[in-house]
């Protein structure tokens, strides 16, 4: 029996599919304790007709999204925009959130980033908290850090808030550094959107400063 003094829980839903060298399954299961631990209801779905019923978003306070490459259907995406424009959060990471739907624009434009290449398999390289937003409470006391996995090259909105960088280094296709984002948050309307350009696997989430603020980016961007 439910106490009637308790708060209402908060529901997530949480869409994995697409490519599966993501390993979508995997990897959000990673995620699902820790919000029930704040409160979340939690619902999975495996297929994207979720995202053509306007109501069950409304009533979602997160969507934590979970699919790479693949296609979206025009209404589908309409709807799920819409969701987002009126209050409910989006987050996600690496190409499971910025590698979907190649060829939708909204979607894009929800994101406000698109991956375009990383260099050849894994790398090591550097995360840097940008020092002015150090105290946004996604990256709030987190120091840089080294990680070693796939080196995200993005196309990026100006309207997104940049709160960690990597670096390329020059090389054959350019001749100077290039800072690129690697962590951003944005407001859509009334909706956050957190995006992490790190996870392409799951013992990437065991660098603790990768773990933190993913978890701080989903609470960030819920409702």
């Amino acid at each position: 029996m439910t106490d009637a003094s308790s708060p209402p829980s908060r529901r997530a839903l949480v869409v994995r599919g697409g490519w599966e060298g993501h390993s979508p399954v995997r990897i959000t299961d990673l995620f699902l304790p820790f919000l029930e631990e704040h409160g979340f209801t939690i619902e999975t779905a495996e297929s994207l007709d979720v995202y053509g019923d306007a109501d069950r978003l409304a009533a979602t306070d997160l969507v934590v999204h979970c699919w790479t490459m693949g296609q979206i259907a025009p209404e589908q995406s309409r709807t799920l925009a819409a969701a987002v424009r009126a209050g409910t959060g989006f987050a996600g990471w690496h190409g499971g959130i910025i590698d979907s739907f190649r060829g939708d624009l909204d979607y894009h434009l929800l994101t406000g980033g698109q991956f375009l290449m990383h260099p050849p398999g894994f790398v090591d390289h550097t995360v840097h908290i940008v020092p002015e937003r150090a105290d946004h409470p996604v990256v709030a006391g987190l120091a840089d850090f080294a990680v070693h996995t796939e080196q995200y090259w993005v196309a990026t909105d100006p309207d997104i808030d940049i709160l960690a960088t990597t670096t390329f280094p020059a090389g054959e296709e350019r001749d100077h550094p290039v800072v690129m984002p690697t962590v951003w948050t944005r407001t859509y309307g009334a909706g956050k959107v957190f995006v992490s350009t790190i996870g392409h696997k799951a013992d990437d989430f065991d660098v603790p400063e990768v773990r933190t603020l993913t978890e701080r980016g989903l609470l960030w961007a819920s409702k």
